[in-house]
């Protein structure tokens, strides 16, 4: 399992292209040969950028999904929409295609934001206004995630 650290800014070039940054890239060497899922994120604005092994992991999840319950299958049709296989190029660029480029509204300035196992990308003014919109809430909101009765008590201290 892939744990990402960090959040990094770096510039969409015109063609859509990032140069990822290098501690992004030196956490993802292990995974760089197998490419990886770039789709819109469920809850945000933004992108999220599996590695392959993490979308194949998310994808035996889905598919246990029974098709003929209608709200399942409007579920992975959403889930799925929009989702490219996309890979790094040589000087360590990642393509990011124009319907993906337009639903995240993102424009020369870019975040790359590591949450967990996935990277999301961000629209710089887009990720400021998500992180300052949830400042309000968040003393709130972890109390309510990890202060309950949510985690066992040996797990998370």
């Amino acid at each position: 399992m892939v744990n990402l650290i960090g959040t990094y800014e770096c510039k969409a070039d015109v063609k859509g292209r990032l140069l990822v940054p290098s501690p992004i890239k030196k956490q993802l060497a292990a995974v760089l040969q197998d490419g990886f899922v770039l789709k819109r994120a469920v809850f945000q604005p933004c992108l999220e950028l599996y590695p392959m092994s993490e979308w194949n992991a998310m994808m035996q999840k889905v598919n246990k999904l029974n098709r003929f319950v209608k709200k399942n299958n409007d579920f992975i049709r959403r889930f799925t929409a929009g989702v490219k296989m996309v890979e790094l190029d040589g000087t360590g660029r990642l393509l990011i295609p124009r319907d993906l480029h337009s639903f995240a509204g993102i424009s020369r300035e870019v975040v790359l934001a590591a949450v967990g196992n996935i990277v999301e990308v961000w629209d710089k003014q887009r990720y400021e206004k998500a992180i300052d919109d949830a400042t309000i809430d968040f003393a709130e909101l972890a109390e309510e995630v990890m202060g309950g009765d949510n985690i066992a008590d040996d797990e998370v201290s």
